[in-house]
């Protein structure tokens, strides 16, 4: 009998139990949402980390400082940016519902750094020394100029294939030489004083020389 009514309250109070707990775990649930805002200027603060502390988890405040988590009330909140104070908020266990607006004030952190002396060289001997053996690159004008040199623009020449327009005149030149000496043996150049000249001018300027 004693164990008929033991199973019978546990069976009228277990529902009821479970419900005033799942009641109770509900009312705890609460959702945070709100801005993070300078304390002075009252500006939007982007990418601040909200922390709940001691679950390991968190969201970030978006580029105009809005954010929402879902926390425990009694939980705390740390809030941490670069260039600002940490600040932390505790969340009342007294709040009703399950929502609730804030708004997170951030204080601007300075931080002093040491005086730091900067020096290009140890020494004005190891300035000389590097002074002179620096390599100093050609600027647009230097470049320019060794561009259009006239041993470079020969080699260049070279070795560059003829166009369609030289090879046209050449062999135009040629056709107007074929009919020039039509029906007649054509001179030979060795007998030709003005080719000598210009055989002798092309060798002072060392066309016949091997390049490599």
């Amino acid at each position: 009998m004693y164990r008929n009514l033991v199973i019978l309250f546990s069976l009228v109070c277990l529902p009821l139990l479970a419900s005033a707990q799942f009641k109770a775990f509900k009312d705890s649930i609460i959702q945070i949402s709100g801005i993070t805002m300078t304390a002075d200027s009252l500006r939007a603060v982007p990418a601040v980390s909200i922390l709940v502390k001691g679950q390991g988890r968190g969201t970030i405040s978006n580029s105009v400082g809005v954010f929402s988590i879902v926390a425990f009330k009694g939980d705390t909140l740390s809030f941490s940016a670069v260039g600002f104070r940490r600040k932390d908020y505790k969340i009342p266990l007294d709040l009703p519902g399950n929502r609730y607006s804030v708004i997170q004030l951030m204080a601007e952190d300075t931080v002093y750094l040491t005086e730091t002396i900067i020096k290009p060289y140890p020494s004005r001997r190891e300035f000389e020394k590097l002074f002179v053996s620096m390599d100093i690159p050609n600027d647009m004008y230097e470049i320019a100029r060794k561009n259009n040199e006239q041993a470079k623009l020969r080699a260049i020449a070279q070795g560059m294939p003829i166009d369609a327009g030289g090879a046209y005149n050449v062999f135009m030149q040629k056709q107007q030489q074929s009919l020039y000496y039509a029906g007649q043996v054509p001179p030979q150049n060795i007998f030709n004083p003005l080719a000598w000249a210009q055989f002798i001018e092309s060798w002072k300027r060392g066309d016949f020389k091997r390049k490599n």
